[in-house]
């Protein structure tokens, strides 16, 4: 179960996770996958048949119309009527293709024999800071839920591990990376362009995402800079203080938004760019981080991913503290280089990626380590309560 799936592209990482786990998931393993039939946001469809069942390669995909009764009767009657091993969850939070199923398993009325959920960076303290006293409440309420059904966690990241036992410390759980959608080697690094230098942010526009830093920190970047802005307008009052602080910036300061990006030219605009500014209040894996490394962009970024150590090594920079002056230090060191210390800056990005994507355990599908774990307790890359 997972609320957004391509065509779409909003979701961002979350797509390319699923994405990813379809396309390189082995023929032992046969996998329906239930997802909106729309994109996040929209209200249009996608052009495929909603209500259906569609091949995908071996697996199989229903795009569902979550307005249509007829088409939730046909599914439940379809999965009411089927035994499955795993139910794999992609949300802690989300109603219909998360809660909702889950459930639907507490009640015995879907034959599961296990869940493993994905909390896709809901429980870092970043994410829980986002109407706090709803979160609290919910999660205060849904834990007695989860605690009745066989669970397992799956964590991308040891970090996102410990976000999930700080709120349950008796959780299993299953840390494996979601790197099976990113690809193998890195874009060669392109030469800067001659002028100021060339910083872009890709990401929803969102609270969480922390584009506002990056608007008042350049308010203090006193040598030529042009930012550029992709990505989905999730909130349109965080926008709108977004651009009130954007029409207060020195004439040096170049800003503009440019619209959204489908994901597959991600990376080609990525490539374009001297860096990637990302002062994320929290990310559970950051597909985004490793998709600009992959494509020869440095990073700076702030310490609240997993990337630090692979940042740090391509050129980039892990802000210590995240505030306005010590992100404007770093937009400064950037913006100084010369053209020919941009490109050695590029060169290493690409080669810190390489170097990650190498190690073997940045291979793993967590569908396929979690059917080949008699016990996912004590299967490799699980963390023990």
């Amino acid at each position: 179960m997972c609320a957004a799936f391509e065509p779409g592209f909003r979701a961002g990482g979350p797509i390319r996770s699923m994405v990813g786990l379809l396309e390189a998931i082995s023929d032992r393993v046969d996998l329906s996958l239930v997802t909106r039939d729309r994109d996040i946001g929209s209200s249009e469809p996608y052009p495929v048949r909603s209500g259906q069942w569609i091949k995908r390669g071996r697996s199989r995909v229903f795009y569902l119309d979550g307005g249509s009764l007829r088409q939730w009767l046909r599914l439940w009657r379809e999965l009411r009527s089927t035994p499955f091993d795993v139910l794999y969850v992609n949300s802690l939070l989300g109603l219909p293709f998360s809660i909702l199923p889950v459930l639907a398993v507490r009640c015995g009325l879907l034959r599961v024999r296990r869940v493993l959920l994905a909390p896709r960076g809901e429980l870092d303290r970043g994410a829980l800071r986002i109407k706090a006293g709803k979160k609290r409440l919910f999660l205060r309420c849904y834990r007695p839920v989860l605690r009745g059904v066989d669970l397992v966690w799956h964590a991308s990241s040891t970090r996102e591990a410990d976000d999930v036992r700080r709120w349950l410390p008796t959780a299993r759980i299953m840390v494996v990376p979601n790197n099976t959608a990113l690809p193998r080697e890195p874009l060669p690094a392109v030469p800067p362009e001659d002028g100021p230098a060339r910083l872009v942010f890709i990401s929803r526009v969102h609270p969480k995402k922390n584009l506002q830093l990056i608007i008042t920190a350049l308010a203090a970047v006193s040598i030529p800079v042009t930012f550029d802005i992709y990505g989905p307008l999730e909130d349109a009052a965080y926008w709108a203080g977004c651009q009130r602080s954007c029409r207060e910036l020195p004439p040096q300061v170049r800003v503009r938004y440019r619209g959204e990006v489908p994901l597959s030219q991600v990376r080609d605009t990525f490539a374009r760019y001297d860096a990637f500014v990302f002062p994320t209040f929290g990310e559970n894996f950051g597909h985004v981080i490793p998709e600009a490394l992959s494509s020869s962009c440095p990073v700076i970024c702030s310490a609240e991913t997993p990337w630090s150590e692979v940042i740090t090594s391509g050129g980039g920079a892990v802000l210590t503290e995240s505030t306005p002056a010590a992100l404007a230090r770093e937009i400064v060191r950037v913006a100084g280089r010369n053209a020919t210390d941009r490109l050695r800056a590029k060169q290493a990005a690409g080669a810190a990626y390489a170097r990650w994507r190498a190690e073997p355990r940045n291979n793993a599908n967590v569908l396929d380590e979690f059917r080949t774990a008699a016990d996912p307790v004590s299967a490799t890359g699980v963390v023990r309560p």
